[in-house]
C-alpha cells in the first residue's frame, strides 16, 4: 500500500476545519471535516481524528476476525470520540453546537472497510470513479427522496446542510461498507472542499495520472483552489 495524504484551508477560509491521520502500520486511514462558530470546527474535527487514532493504538485490529467484528470494532471508536466531542461542546459555552464529519478506513486482505458520518467522501477510482460512501446532508435527502435532481444539488444554497455528524447529539449514527480490491485501484477520501470544486471526471484523471501520491494530493488540493477555494480541502488517496 501506497499513501499521500494532505489538507489545506483553501483561499477564502482563514482557518483549517479539516484534519486527516494516517496509521500506516495498521492501514487506518482517517478524515474529518469539522463545523461550528470560532474554532470550534476545528477542535471538533481534530479530536474525532486524535480519539479515533488513539482508539486503534490502543486496540489493535490484529484479533478481528470478519466484517462484523470489525463493523463493531469501528462502531465502538466512532462512539468513543463521539462522546468526547459531545462532552466538550456541552461543557465550554464556547464550543456549543460544535460537530464533525468522520471517515474511517481499514484496509486488509483485498477488502477496504469503511465507516462514515457527514458528508465527507470515499471515492473506488481504477478506469472509472465510484462513490462508495453516501453523503448525510439535506440535499442528498432531497435528491433520494425525487424532491430534487442530482445535477441541480451541486449548486443548492443549503448544499452545506448536513444531518448527520460527530458530536451533534449523545449518540453516532455511521453508515459502513465493505468493498473488495483489485490491483491499480486507488481509494480518495475527501472533504466537501474538494468534491464540491472539482467535477468527479477530472478527480479521477489527477488520481490516475502520477505515481507519486503526494503529488497527486497537491494537484487535487490546487485545482481545487484553482476553481475558487471556497472551503478548507483535505484528500487522502492509497494505492493498492
Amino acid at each position: 500500500m501506497h499513501v499521500g495524504f494532505k489538507t489545506d484551508k483553501g483561499i477564502l477560509r482563514s482557518s483549517n476545519e479539516d484534519a486527516c491521520f494516517v496509521l500506516l502500520h495498521d492501514k487506518v486511514y482517517i478524515l474529518a471535516d469539522g463545523v461550528g462558530g470560532g474554532n470550534s470546527g476545528e477542535i471538533a474535527s481534530r479530536t474525532a481524528v486524535s480519539e479515533i487514532a488513539n482508539y486503534v493504538v490502543k486496540h489493535p485490529l490484529s484479533h478481528l476476525l470478519d466484517k462484523y467484528e470489525i463493523v463493531g470494532y469501528m462502531r465502538d471508536a466512532f462512539e468513543a470520540a463521539n462522546t468526547k466531542i459531545y462532552d466538550m461542546a456541552r461543557a465550554h459555552e464556547e464550543n456549543f453546537g460544535m460537530a464533525t464529519t468522520a471517515i474511517i478506513v481499514y484496509v486488509n486482505k483485498g477488502k477496504a472497510y469503511i465507516g462514515n458520518i457527514g458528508d465527507s467522501r470515499l471515492y473506488l477510482i481504477n478506469d472509472e470513479i465510484r462513490q462508495i460512501t453516501m453523503d448525510h446532508s439535506l440535499v442528498e435527502e432531497l435528491i433520494r427522496n425525487g424532491q430534487l435532481d442530482r445535477n441541480k444539488g451541486r449548486n443548492h444554497p443549503e448544499k452545506n446542510i448536513i444531518t448527520r455528524a460527530m458530536g451533534s447529539r449523545n449518540e453516532a449514527v455511521p453508515d459502513f461498507f465493505e468493498i473488495t480490491l483489485s490491483p491499480g485501484d486507488r481509494i480518495l477520501i475527501c472533504s466537501d472542499g474538494l468534491s464540491n470544486m472539482v467535477e468527479n471526471d477530472e478527480i479521477r484523471d489527477i488520481v490516475r495520472e502520477n505515481d507519486d501520491l503526494e503529488k497527486v494530493v497537491d494537484t487535487l488540493i490546487d485545482r481545487a483552489n484553482y476553481y475558487g477555494g471556497n472551503d478548507n480541502i483535505s484528500a487522502v488517496v492509497i494505492s493498492v
